[in-house]
């Protein structure tokens, strides 16, 4: 199994040690192929609470650390 990661936009850091990353990604409409923006988010663990509001990181897939968090905070790419 390789190791997934991502590229998103910090929308949340008010959780302890947790924030979530905003994702999104560009489809086409099955029928009609108009490219559709599409938005996912993900929890990530923060160790030390690092990241602010607006911060462009990547987030790399571990195991689970509680039942919604899969994912940890591996870089910050911009501020």
């Amino acid at each position: 199994m390789s190791i997934k990661e991502k590229i998103g936009k910090v929308i949340s850091n008010k959780m302890d040690k947790t924030i979530v990353v905003s994702i999104e990604n560009r489809v086409p409409h099955p029928k009609y192929k108009k490219i559709l923006l599409r938005t996912k988010k993900y929890k990530a663990h923060d160790e030390n609470n690092d990241c602010r509001i607006g911060d462009i990181v990547k987030i790399k897939q571990t195991r689970p650390l509680s039942r919604t968090k899969f994912w940890r905070m591996s870089s910050i790419i911009s501020r």
